[in-house]
């Protein structure tokens, strides 16, 4: 049977981090040269859990030293490192790469060159979760069967969501809006975000971000949850 979440927290839980970061990603990392997957990680838990990376290069070094062997495949307890485009036989030697590359990051204190945006999807889900899980959740391509007109989805969004939810997604935006990106790179990253149909057509995706934020705090305020807008 499957493991229960604390066991498998506790043995893959950041290992199972390290390789999401690798969902679309090459995974061409060598002795000498890290991935732009692992950089991502890196660079976003340097900034926000720093103290993960000593267990992710402990997690990922003792899965790759003990591979599961047949009586815990046969019982569902291991974890199943995703296709990344290698064979089965590379897999080891690449985990080893990259647990060599985190213990070299940890005690040489060496966290990658900060990005102004997010490089890779992995890093723009990781940055932004509130906005993403709206902007997947309420702006897919179903959002026009489901819902009239835009102020129509934030308003159902606002129902539905906790309002220190609301309060993060708010905090998000701006965040995202601070970064000062060129109109194609907005356009991106709310592509990257979940973001599957057209914002106005008036508006540039900035200026639609812009707009997202204010609905939320008119609505937020509307439903009784506090103004936390900037």
């Amino acid at each position: 049977m499957p493991m229960k979440p604390l066991d498998f927290d506790s043995r893959y839980g950041e290992l199972d981090v390290v390789i999401a970061a690798y969902i679309g990603e090459p995974a061409d990392d060598t002795s000498d040269k890290s991935s732009r997957a692992l950089q991502a990680y890196l660079r976003h838990t340097w900034r926000t859990r720093p103290w993960s990376l000593a267990l992710a290069e402990q997690q990922i070094r003792t899965y790759a030293r003990n591979p599961p062997g047949r009586v815990r495949q046969r019982l569902g307890e291991f974890y199943p490192v995703p296709d990344i485009g290698l064979p089965d036989s590379g897999i080891q030697a690449w985990l080893l790469h990259i647990a060599g590359h985190i213990r070299r990051s940890v005690e040489q204190g060496e966290a990658p060159f900060p990005s102004p945006s997010p490089l890779t999807h992995w890093e723009w889900h990781a940055r932004f979760p509130e906005l993403a899980q709206l902007l997947g959740g309420w702006f897919s391509q179903d959002m026009p069967d489901e819902f009239v007109d835009h102020d129509s989805a934030i308003r159902d969004y606002v129902s539905t969501a906790n309002h220190t939810v609301v309060a993060r997604v708010i905090g998000e935006v701006h965040e995202l809006l601070s970064l000062g990106l060129e109109d194609a790179d907005y356009a991106l990253a709310v592509s990257e975000l979940g973001l599957e149909v057209d914002p106005f057509t008036s508006s540039t995706p900035r200026g639609w971000l812009a707009w997202v934020a204010e609905r939320l705090v008119e609505f937020g305020s509307g439903y009784g949850q506090p103004d936390v807008g900037g």
